[in-house]
């Protein structure tokens, strides 16, 4: 069981939702103000949180911030009831893996939670191994190279890291902001212009496998789409 931090003052809210995840195999340490998940953090070890923005003594970025400076490693999502997009941005910048309007799907919150960890183990099993294979292609992102057969394209270090990021969320929904503010370290107008630029050079890249397909959602974001065997 994976051990999650649960940090929300709504007291009806966090108990059903500490149930749920419970449910769904989390073993889940509540805490009710920010000040208190910040002592429980450091006092314990746990493997993501989910950090409610809006929360008395201490609210959910501060919270963030701190936690950040104990361990730069661990994985969190914000919960608002906020839809302002300079709150989502504040939010991504600290290194948020997800930000989370409330009402929301608690099955969809799962999901996401699941697909971070898978993300995070994925990324830890590489390390120490330059190479990853891609379908047909081997992706080395120490030399900068995308080996397909007889053919060897030369990358630059912006396109590696978006293909690294792309393969390590594949098969998943990926919003726009999200890969700008994680590969970019900014989401403006002309961040937004340059991603369009390397999603379709990487699609020139990728398209002698037609099991892989980079597929554009409108006004969301795309999919990186790794067919199986």
């Amino acid at each position: 069981m994976k051990k999650l931090l649960l940090a929300e003052d709504d007291f009806d809210f966090a108990s059903i939702l500490k149930q749920y995840l419970e449910l769904n195999q989390f073993e889940v340490t509540w805490a009710e103000n920010g000040e208190i998940a910040l002592d429980y953090f450091k006092d314990q070890t746990f493997d993501i949180c989910i950090l409610d923005v809006m929360m008395p003594k201490l609210d959910g970025f501060s919270l963030a911030e701190k936690m950040i400076t104990i361990n730069p490693e661990i994985p969190f999502i914000f919960l608002t009831a906020r839809k302002l997009k300079e709150d989502k941005l504040i939010g991504l910048k600290l290194g948020a893996d997800d930000y989370i309007v409330k009402p929301f799907e608690v099955d969809e919150l799962v999901l996401r939670l699941q697909n971070i960890l898978k993300r995070i183990e994925q990324k830890r099993s590489l390390e120490g191994n330059n190479t990853i294979e891609i379908g047909s292609y081997i992706f080395d992102n120490e030399r900068l190279t995308l080996n397909n057969k007889n053919h060897v394209q030369q990358l630059t270090e912006m396109e590696a890291s978006l293909i690294e990021y792309l393969y390590l969320n594949h098969n998943q929904l990926l919003k726009r902001d999200q890969i700008l503010m994680s590969v970019w370290k900014k989401d403006d107008y002309f961040s937004g212009r340059s991603m369009d630029v390397f999603i379709s050079r990487l699609r020139k890249y990728f398209n002698s496998d037609p099991k892989i397909k980079i597929e554009s959602v409108r006004n969301i974001g795309l999919e990186f789409k790794i067919e199986k065997p």
